[in-house]
C-alpha cells in the first residue's frame, strides 16, 4: 500500500509538471537569423601602440582588440617579473622597455594601453596625456572623485581620449548583439536595465591590493562600473543620479577593508535602473560569473545572459533571448563580431568618438563613485 501510493504522488506530480510545460511559450532558436557567421576581421596595422602595467588579465583582451582593429603593438613596460613571463609569450612582437618613460615618450605611439594596480590608472593616464597620447585603461580607470576631477581637468586641457574598458560591453559578444538590436528598435523604446554582475573568489590568485578599498576604490567603484555604462547605453541617457546604494562585507571578516556585495538604483532623463554586484559565486558554477543583463523596453524585453546559460544545455559561452510580441527567441551569440577595437583606432586616427563618447566615459564612472561614496554599509554583522 505505502508503495502504491507513493507511486501515486510520483505520477500526480510529473503529470503537474508537464502540465506546466504545455503552457510555456515555446522557445524559436534564431540564431541564423540574427548572427551572419564570419570571422572576426582583422585589420592591417594603421596605429602603433604600447603598454604600461600588466596587473589585471584584461590587458590581453584589450590588446587583441586594438590588435584586431588595427594596432600595431609596439612595446610595454611593467615591473613584476612573473607577469612579463606570460605577457611577452602572448605578444613577442612588443619590445620590453626599461621604464614607462621609454613608452610615453615615442613620438610613434599614439595609443597607451593599461591594466596598471586601480589607484595608479587616473594618474598614470594624466601623464599619458601630458605626453600628447591617447589612453584605453582596464575598469576601474578612476578611484576617486578627486582623481575624476583631475582627468577631466587635463582631458580638456589636452583634447586626448581617456578610454575605459568596459569589456562587459566592448568584449561581449551577446551584449553587443543586444546593443544592435535595441539600436534596431526590436524591444521599443528601452525603460529600464536590471544588471547583475557575480563574480568568483578565487583568493589564492587574488594580490594583496585586491583587498583594500584604498587601492580599488570599493565593489560599486570596480564591478559595478560595467553595469552603470550598460545602464547609460542602452537607455541613451546623457544624465543620471543615485537614488540608493549599499555596500558590504557579508562574509569575509579576515579582510576588514574588502567589500564583498553591492548594489545600487539609478535614475536619468530617459529611465531607471538596478545594479547588483557580488562576491559570491559559487566553485559549482561552470564559469567565474553568471552575468546578466535584462533590457526592459515598451515592445518586448533582451536577457543577455553573459557567460553561461545554466537553464538550458547551451552551458558556457554568451547567450541572448529577445521576447517581443510574436514569439520568445534564442541566439547563440558565439560568432557576434566585436567593434569596438577598430571604433577605438578609427577614434585616436580620426579625432572622432564613434566607441564612446568622453562625456559618456565620465559620466558613467562618476556615477559609480557617488554610488561608493554615498553608500550604506549593511554588513551582517556576526
Amino acid at each position: 500500500m505505502k508503495s502504491s501510493s507513493s507511486n501515486r504522488r510520483k505520477f500526480l506530480h510529473d503529470a503537474s509538471l508537464l502540465s506546466g510545460l504545455a503552457f510555456m511559450p515555446s522557445i524559436k532558436d534564431a540564431t541564423s537569423s540574427f548572427v551572419q557567421v564570419s570571422s572576426q576581421k582583422v585589420i592591417a596595422p594603421r596605429l602603433r601602440f604600447g603598454v604600461v602595467g600588466i596587473n589585471h588579465g584584461h590587458i590581453y583582451s584589450m590588446a587583441n582588440s586594438i590588435i584586431r582593429g588595427g594596432g600595431e603593438f609596439v612595446s610595454y613596460y611593467a615591473k613584476e617579473p612573473d607577469l612579463i613571463k606570460d605577457f611577452a609569450k602572448r605578444y613577442p612582437q612588443a619590445k620590453l622597455v626599461k621604464s614607462e618613460a621609454e613608452v610615453l615618450e615615442d613620438p610613434s605611439i599614439k595609443l597607451v594601453l593599461s591594466s596598471i594596480t586601480p589607484h595608479e590608472r587616473a594618474p598614470l593616464g594624466i601623464r599619458v596625456m601630458q605626453h600628447g597620447k591617447d589612453y584605453m585603461v582596464d575598469k576601474p580607470g578612476i578611484i576617486s572623485l578627486e582623481q575624476l576631477a583631475e582627468v577631466r581637468k587635463v582631458q580638456k586641457e589636452t583634447k586626448r581620449i581617456y578610454s575605459i574598458s568596459f569589456s562587459e560591453r566592448f568584449e561581449n559578444k551577446a551584449t553587443e548583439l543586444a546593443s544592435q538590436l535595441v539600436a534596431q528598435g526590436k524591444i521599443g523604446k528601452v525603460m529600464q536595465t536590471l544588471g547583475t554582475g557575480p563574480h568568483r573568489m578565487s583568493v589564492n590568485s587574488r594580490p594583496d591590493w585586491f583587498f583594500d578599498t584604498k587601492y580599488y576604490g570599493g565593489i560599486i567603484t570596480d564591478i559595478a562600473s560595467h553595469q552603470v555604462d550598460q545602464f547609460l547605453h542602452f537607455t541613451g541617457s546623457t544624465q543620471g543620479e543615485v537614488v540608493a546604494s549599499q555596500i558590504a562585507n557579508h562574509h569575509h571578516p579576515q579582510y576588514p577593508k574588502f567589500q564583498d556585495f553591492g548594489d545600487l538604483m539609478l535614475r536619468s532623463n530617459k529611465g531607471s535602473g538596478y545594479i547588483r554586484v557580488d562576491w559570491f559565486t559559487p566553485d559549482g558554477l561552470n564559469t567565474w560569473g553568471d552575468g546578466r543583463l535584462t533590457i526592459l523596453g515598451t515592445d518586448g524585453y533582451i536577457e543577455v545572459r553573459k557567460n553561461t546559460d545554466i537553464a538550458s544545455p547551451h552551458g558556457t559561452g554568451s547567450h541572448l533571448y529577445i521576447v517581443n510580441k510574436k514569439e520568445t527567441l534564442y541566439v547563440d551569440c558565439k560568432d557576434v563580431n566585436l567593434p569596438h577595437g577598430e571604433l577605438l583606432v578609427d577614434d585616436v586616427l580620426n579625432r572622432t568618438e564613434t566607441a564612446m563618447t568622453q562625456a559618456h566615459c565620465f559620466l558613467s564612472t562618476e556615477l559609480a563613485l557617488i554610488a561608493q561614496k554615498n553608500a550604506t554599509n549593511i554588513s551582517i554583522k556576526a
